[in-house]
Parts: C-alpha cells; structure tokens; sequence
C-alpha cells in the first residue's frame, strides 16, 4: 500500500501490510494465533492456558504454598535437607528481649537478641542462648522450718560453678524471693533460707525453688513442704548449730528428717560412801560430737540420722548417799537415753569394801576395789588403802577421763577421776567428774573436775554433792558417821545445723 486510505467503518478480510502502517483500531473476528504474536484467547483466563501460564498450577498463586507448582516438589525434605554451599548470610529475625514473641507458640524457632547480642532458640518455655548451659535442678537436701534459719543444698547440673540465682515461691504466702549464691561446682550449691521466706511461711505449705544460672536458663522447679521446728528441752543456738539441752526427761520432737545429729548423754553420778568411805562414779559419758571424745578414753562415737518422729529423753538422777552404818553404800545412779543409745548410771562409792561398777566406778574404801567403768563410757573407781581400822579410807571415784585415786595412805581420801570438756552447747563445759574419798581422820580427797563432789576432811563433816546436770560422783563422808553425799543428775544435750 503506497497511499494512505481511509478504512473506517470498513470490514477487511484480508490485510497485508508492508512497512509502517497506522491503525486507530483493529478488531479481530478470530483470536491470534500465538505462533503468530498473539494469546491464543480472547480473555486473560484463556491466554494463560495458552501461553502455559496458569496460576496455581504453572506458576505460584498469589498468597498461596505453590504445592501445585508443575515440576517442585515442595516437602520438608526438599527444603530442610538441601546443601546451601553459599558463602553469604541467612537473615535470622531479630529484636529485643521485650520483643521476642512468646516461647510456647516457637518451639523450635531461632532469633537473634539483641539485647544480649546471641542468638537464642526457643524449648517452647523460654528463649535460650544458643551457646548456653541447660539448668537442671534435680534435687534440695534438707528442711524449711518455720520461724528457724536453714541451709539447703542444691543437686543438679548447669550450675556452671558461678553465680547462681534461687528462687523461692510460695503464692498464698505472699513468697516470691530471690536469692544469689556462688555455686561451688557446676553439679552444687548451698543457699541460705532467707528469713522473708522461713518467717513468712505456714507449716505444711510447699515451696517452690528454683535455679537460674549465669546464662540465664531457668530449672524446673522442686517443693520444699515447710514444717514446724523439732521441739523439746531448753533450745538455744550457738553458731549454725541448733542445740536441745534435757535436765529433765522430756521428749524431742521433729517433723523432719534430721542428718549428722550430735548427742551428749550423761547418766546420774553415784552417791558417796559413809564413814570414811569413798567417792561416787561419775555417770556413764556418751558423746558424738565430732573432735571430742566418749568417756573411758573412746573417740566420740557416729553421729545419727534421725526420721520424723518424737523420742523419749530420760535423765539420769544421782544415786543416793551413804549415810548410816546399816546403809553406808552410796547408791548407783540411773541411766540416760536418747533414741536406743543409754549411758549408765554411776557406780556408788563404798563404806568399807569394793566400789560399785557403773558408767565410771565407785572407789574401794579399806581393803576393797574399786567398781569397773563400762567400756566406752567412763574409768574405774580407785582402791582402798588395805587398812580395816581406825586408819582407813576411801578412794576416789572413777570419772569420765580418768579413774579414781587409789587411796594414797593413810588418813588420806582418793581424789575423783577428772571428767570430760565439751563444746556442745558452744562453751567448754567440764563433766562426769568422780567423787572424792574420805580418811577416818585427815584430809578428804577432791572431787575431780567437771562435777564430783569433794570427800569430807576431818571426822566432823560430810561430804558435797556432785555436780547437778554434770553426772558427778557423790563425795564421801569422813570417819565418825558422817555421812557421804548424792551423786549429781545427769543431761541429755541434743545438736545439729538446721
């Protein structure tokens, strides 16, 4: 066509063009052929089935997974386990810790902090640092008594031997405490019951602790049930030790189980011998005390683990004195016990022959011996002098540390064996000491230390009394009837670290 022509209106059936041409409008009565530039259709529906375009099927849906997409297999597999041999970054999401989104709803997920500046994965609980330890809190020794301090010992793993956060929780007690300690290694630690929790609690309500280490994992938690404080005797403290002293017997109680419990058990003294007799044994002396020793020369025997249960306590009285010539044996005194362990009473001191046996032994007076101490418990009485007349006299009664003087001569009364020091009231304190003996004419042996009454001098007095509460023997009473004196009563002293 060399020449422009006016075709409005007009209807072609063909129309070939050769170089530039311009139409205003064509309109086509046939869809064009795509082999010959066209869609093949008519509508935008049609043409991507003809062009090989359909959404969801040839290409990805607008919003939707692409699991129809010709040709991908879109599976966990195909994306999850795939070589990424690039040497780029992937972009994790990334905020603050206020930002992050709830645990629970990401188990599994990964986000950067960026508060902290490390990556943190969720265990559907809380947001860990990708490069922490685990905290694991899988046990707490010991109690939580009310209105009494207490040290628990924490067993786990995580602990990462560094600062390590407590938590105590008790909600209807108003109880949401924290606590920092040092972890001694990274399988333990101790913590301190703070006073806002063992004030504030009510017997028989559990507490819950928890541990949240240095990286800031948090353990699952461990109920403590809180419980009264044991019970029984005059009750005081003396640095981490709690202390339950019995003058009388009683009972001792404990809602809890109790570990590394420490007892002093002192029978009553034997009393004194009449006449120029001899001293009184000192009572039987039991100890568990870590670092002292039992009477008779024992080491301190094992310290016992007590369950939740009350026990009888029974102390000793002193034995009674000698004190007429148809009753010139002092008397033995009675035994202490507390949970199956007894110490025995101490063995009186003689008027004129051999000594009672007992915790410690009574002295020998003339030609008599003195009464055995029991094993483990305490010494001998001394001997006698030999003599039956106007010259003899009495020996000193055994103590817990030593036996008693023999008698040194004539007109001479034995001393006491010296007694024991303890520390397990927090004072050295010394006890079970034997009764002194009495000549018929001159000077009365001592008592010896830690309670044993002194033997009477002279032919005009009687002797003093052992020591109350000590276990001391009795001392004896001097030529002339006098008479001799009451061991003293014996104690039962309880201890332990709350």
């Amino acid at each position: 066509m060399g020449k422009a022509r006016n075709l409005a209106d007009g209807t072609l059936s063909t129309l070939d063009v050769t170089g530039a041409a311009t139409l205003d409008s064509l309109t086509l009565t046939t869809d064009l052929a795509v082999t010959d530039g066209g869609t093949g259709a008519g509508d935008a529906s049609g043409a991507r089935t003809a062009l090989g375009l359909v959404i969801g099927t040839d290409v990805l849906a607008p919003n939707g997974d692409g699991s129809q997409l010709t040709g991908i297999a879109v599976t966990p597999t195909a994306v999850s386990d795939q070589t990424n041999s690039s040497t780029g970054a992937f972009a994790a999401p990334k905020g603050t810790t206020a930002q992050a989104p709830s645990a629970s709803t990401y188990i599994g997920a990964l986000r950067f902090n960026t508060s902290t500046g490390v990556m943190t994965y969720s265990d559907g609980t809380q947001w860990i640092a990708t490069n922490a330890s685990p905290c694991v809190l899988s046990s707490v020794d010991g109690n939580i008594f009310v209105g009494v301090a207490t040290t628990l010992t924490l067993n786990g793993t995580g602990f990462r031997a560094s600062t390590l956060t407590v938590n105590f929780t008790q909600a209807s007690d108003g109880i949401d405490v924290n606590v920092t300690v040092s972890a001694s290694s990274d399988i333990l630690a101790t913590v301190t019951v703070p006073s806002s929790v063992y004030n504030s609690v009510t017997s028989g309500n559990a507490v819950t602790i928890t541990a949240t280490n240095v990286d800031g994992v948090v353990s699952s938690g461990v109920n403590k049930t809180a419980v009264g404080a044991p019970t029984g005797g005059t009750i005081t403290t003396s640095g981490s030790y709690r202390i339950h002293t019995f003058t009388a017997s009683g009972t001792f109680g404990t809602s809890a189980q109790l570990t590394n419990v420490e007892y002093l058990i002192i029978a009553g003294g034997g009393g004194g011998g009449y006449n120029a007799g001899a001293g009184g044994g000192a009572g039987g002396y039991r100890c568990s005390v870590v670092g002292e020793n039992s009477g008779g020369g024992a080491s301190a025997e094992s310290r016992v683990t007590l369950s939740a249960a009350n026990y009888s306590v029974t102390v000793g009285g002193g034995g009674a004195a000698g004190t007429s010539a148809n009753s010139g044996f002092g008397g033995n005194g009675s035994n202490s016990s507390f949970n199956s362990i007894t110490s025995t009473g101490g063995g009186g001191g003689t008027q004129n022959t051999s000594g009672n046996s007992g915790g410690s032994g009574g002295g020998g007076a003339a030609t008599g011996s003195g009464g055995a101490g029991t094993s483990g418990q305490g010494y001998a009485g001394g001997n006698g002098n030999g003599n039956d007349g106007g010259n003899r006299s009495g020996a000193g009664g055994g103590g817990a540390a030593a036996a008693g003087q023999n008698t040194p001569g004539n007109n001479q009364g034995g001393a006491g064996g010296n007694g024991l020091v303890s520390a397990i009231t927090g004072s050295n304190i010394d006890r079970g000491g034997g009764g002194g003996g009495s000549p018929h004419d001159g000077s009365g042996g001592s008592g010896g230390t830690g309670g044993g009454g002194n033997g009477s001098s002279g032919n005009s007095s009687n002797g003093t009394a052992g020591a109350t509460n000590k276990g001391g023997g009795g001392g004896a009473g001097g030529g002339y009837g006098n008479t001799g004196k009451a061991g003293g009563s014996g104690v039962v002293i309880i201890r332990y670290v709350p």
